[in-house]
C-alpha cells in the first residue's frame, strides 16, 4: 500500500501553503479588524487566486475547473485552512450542485464561477429549519409559467460576495418536494434583513433574507421537482470533507505556533516544554493531528476511487465529527501553552479558537453527524466503520 503523495500532490501542497502565506495570512489581523474582508481588498484577491491557478478547484475542466482529484483538493484545503477569519472562503468553489445543470445553466452560472466573474451562495437554513430541513418553509408556486419564491433564509454565507443565491424551497409548500432554484441579485422581492455579527470573523458576510413573491423563471430551477436533497448529497460531502482539511489545517498551525513557544518560554530557568504537563499536552496533540489527518486522506481516496455512495457519505460524516471536535481540543491545548498571549486577539491562536468553533455547527451538527454515523451502523453493520473498505 502506497500512502506517499505523488509529487503532483506536494507541488499543489506546496502551492496552498504559499498562496496562504503570501496572499492570505497577510490580510488576516485586516479582516479581523473590519469583521470582514474590506470591500477594496477584494479584488486584487480574486485576482490573486486567478494568478496562482487555483480558481475552481472543485470542478471538472470541461465546466472550468481545474480538474483536480479530491486527493488533489484536499491537499490545498489543508493548507488553506491555517488562515484565520474564514480567509480560504477567498479561493472560490462553486456549488457542487452546479454540475447537475441544464448546458445553458452551465454556461451562465458555473463555467463564470469557475473563473472568478461570478459567485453563488446557498440558502437553506431558515428560522424554523435547520437540522431538519423537512421544517423548510419556503415554497415555490409555479404560476404562468414562472417560480414564485417566498419565505425568510438565514445564515447565507458569502452573500455580500455573491452575485446569484442557489435557493432550497418546497414546491407548493410540499416537503416531498425540496428543489432548487437559481436566484440573480437584485431580485424583486427580495429583501436583504441583515447580516448578524458571530462569534467568529469571516471573510464574507451571514446573511439574512426575505422573499416575497420573488419571481424567476422556469429555467431557473436546478435539477427536477423533488431533486434538492439529491442534489446536495455530494456537496454535503465535498463540505465535510473541505471543513475537515480545514480544521485539520488550523489545528497543524495551532500546534505549531505552540511548539515554538513552548521552546522559546523559559521559566523557572529552562523551557516550559521540559515541564511535563507541557510536553503532554503537545504529546496529545500530535497524536490527535496524526489521527485526523488519516481520516482526511482517507476519504479524500474514497471519492477518488468512487467508493459506494452511501458509504462514502457516512465515512464524510465521521470525519467532519472527529476533525472538527479534535481542532478544538488542540487549539484549546495551544492557547493554554501560550498562555495570555495566547489570549490576544492579535495572536493566530485567538482568531483560530473563535474560527473553529462554528465547524462544530454548520454543515451538519456533530449532533447530526452522530446520527448519520449510529443510522449506518443500524443499516451496514459496524464494519461501515471498521472495515476498510
Amino acid at each position: 500500500m502506497d500512502l506517499d503523495l505523488s509529487p503532483r500532490e506536494k507541488e499543489l501542497a506546496a502551492k496552498g501553503r504559499a498562496f496562504c502565506d503570501q496572499v492570505l495570512i497577510p490580510l488576516e489581523l485586516i479582516a479581523d479588524e473590519h469583521g470582514e474582508l474590506p470591500m477594496d481588498r477584494r479584488p486584487a484577491v480574486r485576482q490573486a487566486v486567478r494568478d496562482w491557478g487555483l480558481a475552481g478547484i472543485n470542478h471538472s475542466k470541461e465546466n472550468g475547473g481545474l480538474g483536480l482529484t479530491m486527493l488533489e483538493q484536499t491537499v490545498i484545503e489543508e493548507q488553506l485552512g491555517r488562515v484565520t477569519n474564514g480567509l480560504w472562503s477567498c479561493v472560490w468553489r462553486p456549488p457542487v450542485s452546479l454540475k447537475f445543470g441544464t448546458s445553458a445553466q452551465k454556461q451562465n452560472y458555473l463555467q463564470p464561477s469557475c473563473h472568478g466573474e461570478r459567485r453563488g451562495c446557498f440558502a437553506i437554513t431558515e428560522p424554523n429549519a435547520g437540522s431538519d430541513p423537512r421544517q423548510v418553509e419556503m415554497t415555490a408556486v409555479l404560476k404562468d409559467g414562472r417560480w414564485h419564491l417566498s419565505g425568510e433564509k438565514w445564515f447565507v454565507t458569502s452573500y455580500n460576495a455573491s452575485d446569484f443565491i442557489i435557493v432550497h424551497a418546497h414546491v407548493d409548500g410540499d416537503p416531498d418536494k425540496p428543489t432548487l432554484f437559481l436566484v440573480d441579485k437584485p431580485a424583486t422581492g427580495m429583501t436583504h434583513l441583515r447580516s448578524p455579527k458571530f462569534m467568529h470573523n469571516f471573510a464574507f458576510d451571514h446573511a439574512e433574507l426575505r422573499f416575497e413573491n420573488v419571481q424567476i423563471d422556469a429555467d431557473k430551477m436546478l435539477g427536477e421537482v423533488g431533486q434538492g436533497f439529491e442534489l446536495t448529497k455530494d456537496w454535503f460531502v465535498e463540505a465535510r470533507l473541505q471543513i475537515a482539511s480545514h480544521a485539520l489545517g488550523a489545528a497543524v498551525r495551532a500546534a505549531e505556533i505552540a511548539n515554538d513557544y513552548a521552546s522559546q518560554r523559559i521559566q523557572f530557568g529552562k523551557q516550559i516544554r521540559d515541564f511535563q504537563a507541557i510536553e503532554f499536552m503537545l504529546a496529545d496533540m500530535a497524536v490527535e493531528i496524526f489521527a485526523a489527518k488519516t481520516m482526511v486522506y482517507r476519504v479524500a481516496w474514497e471519492v477518488d476511487r468512487k467508493l459506494d455512495r452511501k458509504l462514502v457519505h457516512a465515512h464524510a460524516s465521521a470525519l467532519k465529527l472527529h476533525c472538527s471536535e479534535m481542532a478544538g481540543r488542540v487549539i484549546d491545548k495551544a492557547l493554554q501553552i501560550l498562555g495570555g498571549r495566547g489570549y490576544m486577539r492579535e495572536n493566530p491562536v485567538e482568531r483560530l479558537y473563535r474560527d473553529i468553533r462554528v465547524d462544530r455547527i454548520w454543515e451538519g451538527t456533530s449532533e447530526i453527524q452522530r446520527l448519520v454515523i449510529a443510522g449506518q451502523i443500524r443499516k451496514r453493520g459496524f464494519s461501515t466503520y471498521s472495515a476498510w473498505v
